[in-house]
């Protein structure tokens, strides 16, 4: 049988460490913990290495925004390339062009609205070369349209989807995620509501929301993920799709909705450049709130009586494994692509690719689990 090249960028980092650790069983397979700093994926190899896992692990240097990038990645075979190098604010199709140009699928956990939402543009090279390309593969859109999927069929209608992250303070921080959310910070974008986009402001309309068992009640304020663009085509009756995301710690979190106003108020630009500042002084308050984490998908229609339905679906993270959630749908498409149990080709979007009781197997792993609420509302007068 034929080895499987497995090329992951970052693969040291946040998201990409956890990847690597979870695809350690596959067999015929080789992982190659790439970036620009071999020597963090020489550690990782040799961390991995000791537990005498089945897959060969090797580290690579390898730089994204290196001229021979291209020319790097061939020669290294890949059957599949995992982009973990975050932000994708910013980024163009470098990567995945360079992946079709090799011949071999692609997989990111890009969050950005237009990185995400415009991969369609490679969609014809793709499937010339019968790749599949895909952006997005995380929290949001991978899993959060796998939710709203499974739950689709109850519905007559779906009118409203409002769903929510809130991580816990004490779960590790991702640099290029903070990044990513910074530079949208004070700054408009779009939304759907009542069938009318509409700007919002970034980290602002700051509300409570009550998450239940081991999250509770945390604050939440305004952020651009890809979905609120991509579900209003992907679930035409919508009327309504809103985003919200917080922070545990109060003092956190309403200090980011007072560095929004300030950017509201042109006092600040953007607050990207001061990223590494801005996650070190976070780090002060580690010692206060918990490590639990989730997400909650609430979904509002009609059901097939034309009666109101509600179904509220929330994800629950404990003892600090909230930051496995994001690499669980690049992870499931990773092994289906090996086991060549997917045939869609072309570039796009990761939405509804896997299944919800794909998803529970593989988050049961790490004891990461949900719970579902469906009612019937009153009808309003």
């Amino acid at each position: 049988m034929d080895i499987k090249n497995i090329v992951l960028l970052g693969g040291y980092g946040n998201f990409g460490k956890r990847i690597t650790e979870s695809l350690v069983d596959l067999t015929n397979v080789t992982l190659y913990i790439a970036g620009r700093n071999e020597q963090k994926a020489n550690e990782l190899c040799t961390q991995l290495k000791e537990k005498k896992h089945a897959v060969s692990l090797l580290p690579v240097r390898l730089d994204i925004n290196a001229e021979d990038f291209e020319t790097k990645l061939r020669h290294l075979n890949p059957f599949l390339v995992i982009h973990t190098g975050g932000p994708f604010q910013g980024q163009d199709y470098k990567v995945p062009q360079s992946c079709i140009n090799v011949g071999c699928h692609y997989i990111d956990l890009a969050d950005d609205r237009r990185f995400v939402c415009d991969i369609n543009q490679l969609d014809q090279a793709a499937k010339e070369k019968k790749l599949l390309i895909v952006s997005g593969a995380s929290s949001v859109p991978g899993l959060s349209s796998t939710v709203v999927d499974h739950y689709l069929p109850r519905f007559k209608e779906l009118t409203t989807i409002d769903f929510a992250i809130s991580p816990g303070n004490k779960a590790e921080r991702g640099e290029a995620t903070v990044r990513a959310i910074l530079s949208y910070t004070g700054h408009p974008f779009k939304v759907l509501r009542d069938k009318r986009w509409i700007d919002v402001i970034g980290w602002g309309e700051s509300k409570q929301r009550e998450f239940g068992g081991s999250i509770g009640t945390r604050w939440l304020a305004n952020i651009d993920i890809p979905d609120l663009e991509l579900f209003p085509t992907r679930y035409p009756t919508t009327k309504n799709v809103h985003f919200q995301a917080g922070l545990e710690v109060v003092i956190l979190h309403h200090g980011m909705s007072i560095m929004s106003k300030l950017t509201r108020l042109r006092i600040v630009k953007s607050w990207s450049p001061l990223t590494k500042l801005i996650v070190k002084a976070s780090e002060l308050f580690l010692p206060f709130g918990s490590d639990n984490g989730g997400m909650i998908v609430t979904l509002n229609g009609l059901n097939h009586e034309s009666k109101p339905l509600q179904v509220d679906w929330t994800l629950y993270a404990n003892d600090g494994v909230g930051p496995y959630i994001p690499t669980i749908s690049s992870i499931i498409l990773a092994r289906k692509l090996v086991m060549e149990a997917i045939n869609d080709t072309g570039a796009m979007p990761c939405q509804g690719m896997y299944s919800l009781e794909e998803f529970d197997e593989c988050a049961k792993t790490w004891g990461i689990y949900h719970s579902e609420e469906i009612s019937q509302p009153r009808e309003k007068r």
